[in-house]
């Protein structure tokens, strides 16, 4: 069941919005801009995001960190 494509999706949409959660609660509003590529992210860069967001100290770190995962 861990290997089908429906709970995976699922699984990543629930780290989606504890990754959000988490970005709001740290940084305030997250502009929509940002929502966006946040969404666009695979698995493992959510996993990154989460693990880079604990060192954040505003939305400019997270501009840097989407910046620099997507080029």
């Amino acid at each position: 069941m861990r290997e089908s494509v429906i709970y995976q999706d699922i699984q990543q949409e629930k780290a989606l919005s504890i990754i959000i959660r988490q970005l709001r609660r740290k940084l305030g509003t997250v502009p929509p801009a940002q929502l966006l590529k946040i969404q666009a992210l695979d698995s493992t860069q959510l996993d990154d995001l989460a693990e880079a967001l604990l060192d954040f100290s505003g939305l400019t770190d997270l501009e840097a960190w989407l910046a620099q995962t997507q080029g």
